[in-house]
Parts: structure tokens; C-alpha cells; sequence
């Protein structure tokens, strides 16, 4: 039947920022489908635990910084370890820093790409090994932007790593897909994080915003339940390589 094509029953999910926000909303996805998650991160991830928990999922915590690389062989072995096996992975580390264009710090520029990026490749990278090692094929999902498709203002190391996950999308799929590993994105649209309060509580951006967005409000976690489950399941075995725009209607204005 076709909603088996979306159980996701005896598969193991790492979900990079799964503390809160969007990656707290697509691990409880993902375990309500029947994945079991490791969620990895330096917050607290109570609440997500608990969650998971209630969906009769087991999830499995890892504390790590991943600016950098260096937690990226350890983040694997660990989840080999503790459920034998991965299948899925959500890239949804980010950062955000506004500032204009003239005035941008190298520092900023590499603490955005190091993270928005980099870590996205070489997470990617380990996890296709993974793969390629267990001959289960899998399912990599990349979190990329509006700012995939779009220049932005006062962003612009966040609009080259965005831009960047959508190019290494592409990629990956074509090199991995003889493995039957998918690699797709998701380009969540103006959604109620954390990383747009600043704008949110600018009355004169916010509203600028909000109309331009066809549906007419801010999109939540829970918006992007239904995506990241498709693209972590069989339904989505032949898409390879798409950024996936959840976006109210945003890119269709």
C-alpha cells in the first residue's frame, strides 16, 4: 500500500540540531514514522527525548560542537554502536550572522561556511561510507535556504553556505546514487526559529514578509513533518539531488 512507501519502521535517523526548531520538529517526524533518532548537539534535548519517546521510539543523545570537523568520525561510530546500523541523516546545522557586505569580518565568513557547509559535506561525506559499507543504500537531507535561490541582504556568508548545501546536493547525488543513496534537500521558507526573531520583531520587515508569503503567516516545525519524512523514506527512491522549497508559496510570488 502506498502509505507503507512512508514507514520509516527499523530505520536509525541522526538529526544534526535536534534540540530545538526545525531539527527538534523533523526528529519527532522521523520517530513518529517509526525511526528511531540520534540527535546531535550542544542543547539541551529533554524535550525532544521525551517526545520521541511518547511516538514508542527510542532516541540516543550526542553532545557535540560540530564548527568543526573533528566530531564527525565520533558522531557515526557512536551510533553504530549504540543501534548497529544508520540509514538516515538530517544536515540541519546552521548559523546566521547580518551584517553589510562592506563591513563583513573573515571571522564571521569562515564560522558560517565552516558550519553552514563544510561540516554538511564531511557529515555527509562519513555517513556515505556508512552506506556504501552496510550495502543498504540511505537517505542524506541537507537543510538549505530561501538564500539557495536567492541573494538576501546584510547575509552574505549564509547565502554561499546555502547556496553551497543546494551545489553539493547535486553533487553527492550524482556521484552516490549507483550506492542508492538519495541526497536531497529541504529550503525551509521564512519559518519561527530562533534565527529570524530579529526580523520577526522588526514590525516594518516583518509585514513586508508576511506579504509576500501566499499563505500569509510564518511557517513552523511542523511544516516541514510531512518533507522530511518523504525524502527519508522509500516514497522518495527516484528523487536524486533536488532542493525541495517549503516556502508557503514564497518563490512562487
Amino acid at each position: 500500500m502506498v502509505k507503507d512507501l512512508f514507514d520509516l519502521d527499523g530505520k536509525v535517523a541522526i538529526v544534526i540540531g535536534a534540540s530545538r526548531g526545525l531539527g527538534q520538529g523533523m526528529a519527532i517526524a522521523l520517530a513518529q514514522a517509526g525511526a528511531n533518532v540520534v540527535g546531535v548537539g550542544q542543547s539541551d534535548m529533554t524535550l525532544t527525548k521525551e517526545e520521541i519517546n511518547k511516538a514508542g521510539k527510542e532516541f540516543f543523545e550526542i553532545k557535540a560542537d560540530l564548527t568543526t570537523t573533528e566530531k564527525v568520525d565520533e558522531i557515526v561510530e557512536k551510533t553504530i554502536e549504540k543501534f548497529g546500523r544508520v540509514d538516515i541523516l538530517v544536515n540541519n546545522a546552521g548559523t546566521i550572522r547580518r551584517q553589510d557586505a562592506i563591513q563583513y569580518t573573515e571571522k564571521d565568513w569562515d564560522d558560517i561556511l565552516n558550519l553552514n557547509l563544510k561540516t554538511v559535506f564531511f557529515l555527509s561525506q562519513r555517513v556515505a561510507k556508512e552506506f556504501i559499507k552496510q550495502k543498504s543504500g540511505g537517505k542524506i537531507i541537507s537543510i538549505a535556504s530561501m538564500l539557495s535561490f536567492q541573494g538576501g541582504i546584510r547575509v552574505p556568508a549564509y547565502t554561499a553556505s546555502k547556496s553551497g548545501v543546494a551545489g553539493i546536493t547535486k553533487a553527492l547525488a550524482n556521484e552516490w546514487a549507483k550506492y542508492n543513496i538519495n541526497v536531497n534537500a529541504i529550503a525551509p521558507g521564512y519559518m519561527s526559529t530562533d534565527n529570524t526573531k530579529a526580523i520577526r520583531e522588526d514590525d516594518k520587515r516583518n509585514q513586508e514578509i508576511l506579504e509576500r508569503i501566499p499563505v500569509g503567516r510564518w511557517g513552523t516545525p511542523e511544516d516541514l513533518a510531512g518533507a522530511v519524512v518523504f525524502l527519508a523514506s522509500k516514497a522518495s527512491d527516484y528523487v536524486n539531488g533536488y532542493t525541495l522549497a517549503v516556502d508557503g508559496g514564497w518563490l512562487a510570488r
